[in-house]
């Protein structure tokens, strides 16, 4: 199981310290995401400053953006990094796309992230090769590509892609086109091996391919203190409100919870949400221990449902820095 790290900065001026940092310390991967920055421009830093350490997205919403311009930026990462670039695309919940990102909303949110993913392997084959370009689907006709925009060939033309998501659907196509699948925080174990788990294997059985060749990355929420609980508490509470994310609470027998919580969030009472979150839903959710405590209980949670494991906290260079190095040499 490899130990991952996610970036949580507002400066990049801060990228290559914490990427030189997280790599003496033995992280396998530093993961950005897209929230209140962009997701790709500290990836550029991280692939400039470090050796080993792999670099991705998690996640890059897919559906903001075109396939050319994801190719390209993701082809250009990937000669950076000399081949340690992980593409990670999600999708969002509807509102967002529509209301803040101003774009549509597909029928089909499967088939368009299928077709986006098969799109960019298709202008990367013909970027390597000079194969004509011909995509052809419901959500993208891409069929042309001369010279003059072409990057041309590089020297790790294969760019793992992973796929972000909460329930079944997403969860089959990244068994069935993907190298990868993040498990988004809002998750139990449980509901990783009893509904997600199964799900990646259909996927990967229609493709003809074994469930083991797809990564399973997970984010997981850890607290070492009643303050840390708190937040905890009050981030599961949050993403519990949203109805896309309620197979997980059903799956457990709480759909009625989040159903209050939703009705709490549509009133902007941010503050009552945490206390429908009892103390046996947190413990679900959350694992308690300071980083230099937590192999053995992930190990016990994630053994065989999980290849890559990423702390829900901030990686701030000199605080816990013998922990996270134990707790990396430990799940190794």
């Amino acid at each position: 199981m490899h130990l991952d790290v996610a970036f949580m900065t507002t400066a990049l001026r801060q990228i290559a310290p914490l990427a030189q940092a997280a790599e003496a310390l033995g992280f396998g991967a530093a993961w950005t995401s897209e929230t209140q920055h962009d997701p790709f421009l500290p990836l550029a830093l991280i692939a400039e400053h470090t050796q080993r350490l792999q670099l991705g997205t998690a996640v890059a919403i897919g559906f903001a953006r075109s396939p050319m311009t994801l190719a390209h930026t993701a082809w250009d990462l990937a000669a950076q990094s000399n081949g340690r670039f992980i593409l990670g695309l999600g999708t969002q919940v509807k509102p967002h796309i529509e209301r803040r990102f101003g774009m549509p909303w597909p029928e089909s949110p499967v088939n368009k992230l299928r077709e986006l993913v098969l799109a960019l392997r298709a202008i990367w084959q013909t970027w390597q090769t000079g194969a004509k370009l011909n995509v052809r689907g419901e959500y993208f006709k891409l069929t042309l590509m001369t010279p003059f925009f072409s990057p041309g060939p590089i020297a790790h033309p294969h760019i793992p892609i992973y796929i972000a998501g909460v329930n079944t659907g997403l969860a089959r196509l990244g068994g069935e086109v993907c190298d990868g699948f993040h498990v988004h925080p809002f998750h139990t174990a449980d509901y990783l091996r009893a509904v997600l788990r199964p799900a990646l294997a259909e996927g990967a059985a229609k493709a003809g391919r074994a469930a083991e060749q797809i990564a399973v990355a997970a984010s997981v929420f850890t607290y070492a203190s009643p303050a840390e609980r708190d937040a905890a508490r009050g981030q599961v509470a949050f993403y519990a409100s949203t109805p896309t994310y309620r197979p997980v609470l059903e799956h457990h027998g709480w759909g009625e919870v989040g159903e209050r919580l939703s009705a709490l969030a549509a009133q902007g009472a941010w503050g009552e949400m945490p206390k429908l979150i009892s103390d046996a839903m947190l413990d679900e959710f959350a694992l308690a221990g300071a980083p230099a405590e937590l192999a053995g209980p992930l190990r016990a949670r994630y053994a065989g449902l999980v290849d890559r494991v990423t702390l829900y906290q901030p990686f701030l260079p000199g605080a816990q820095d013998s922990g996270w190095q134990t707790l990396a040499r430990e799940l190794a």
